[in-house]
């Protein structure tokens, strides 16, 4: 890719951040009719045909097409100050994703926009690939983990819930899990570790093999020892972080797709491409 492709591609993600709107619950959205303006269409009737084509995307990905498409009434300014509605969408990133894909490439601002968002693809491929392979390693860590509690003395399923809490408290400055479930907006029956970005998955990692080590280590016996134990890795984990200057754990995104979605998402995938080797 030239070094023009790509200046003209940031060039065109500047203008579509400068769309960006957040609304009273922290949610980003994009408004359908700024965004004709800004690929180009000349009516925004014209530009319907390919929301509609987005939406159809939408729907043969397997996504609820509306959590990414809103219909929505806008008031708009029509001369002499009075307003009337219009229809319009508010679209979520990846609607727009969609509907650029979807758009004229003949049209610059489309194709610096399919450039773009080429690029930001294969940056999420890479990104959903460390958490599969960070939650499976989580996942055998966690088992090294509860072994090692249970030496400790940690031996009911109650007892290792509190022993988890004691290491997210300590990880996630003072948030135990159910409040770390809160903050991630999830459902009862979704799990904190497969809504979490590599960044995050990887400082529970640490934490998780440090605490077993210690554990192990140490020769840690007794409940309470052993919650302080986690308590403690935990915090020091936390306190490195912060040391480095980064983003404390509580406060990385959650990303949109969750370790199920992108597992089943990547065995359609595997199921393709077998079929298409028969």
């Amino acid at each position: 890719m030239s070094d023009k492709s790509v200046k003209t591609a940031n060039s065109s993600h500047r203008t579509f951040e400068g769309l960006r709107q957040v609304d009273d619950d922290g949610n980003e959205f994009w408004s359908a009719r700024q965004l004709a303006k800004v690929l180009d269409y000349s009516e925004y009737r014209h530009f319907l045909p390919v929301v509609e084509r987005a939406k159809e995307a939408c729907r043969n990905s397997e996504q609820n097409i509306e959590d990414h498409f809103e219909d929505v009434l806008e008031m708009v300014e029509i001369g002499s100050g009075a307003l009337r509605p219009v229809n319009d969408f508010r679209l979520s990133r990846y609607a727009c994703y969609l509907i650029v894909q979807n758009g004229d490439p003949s049209k610059p601002v489309i194709a610096a926009g399919q450039t773009y968002f080429a690029m930001q693809t294969r940056r999420q491929e890479l990104e959903d690939q460390r958490r599969l392979l960070m939650r499976d390693e989580l996942t055998q860590h966690n088992k090294d983990l509860a072994a090692a509690a249970k030496l400790a003395g940690v031996e009911t399923p109650l007892d290792y819930a509190v022993f988890q809490d004691h290491g997210y408290k300590g990880l996630y400055g003072g948030l135990g899990a159910k409040d770390i479930h809160a903050k991630k907006s999830l459902k009862k029956s979704q799990k904190i570790l497969d809504h979490m970005g590599s960044t995050e998955l990887a400082a529970n990692l640490f934490r998780a093999t440090q605490a077993e080590d210690k554990l192990r280590r140490e020769g840690i016996k007794g409940k309470a020892a052993a919650n302080r134990t986690h308590l403690e890795v935990g915090r020091k984990v936390r306190q490195t972080i912060e040391e480095l200057g980064g983003t404390m754990p509580e406060n990385l995104p959650t990303p949109e797709k969750s370790i199920k979605q992108l597992e089943r998402e990547q065995l359609r995938l595997e199921k393709k491409e077998g079929e298409g080797d028969e």
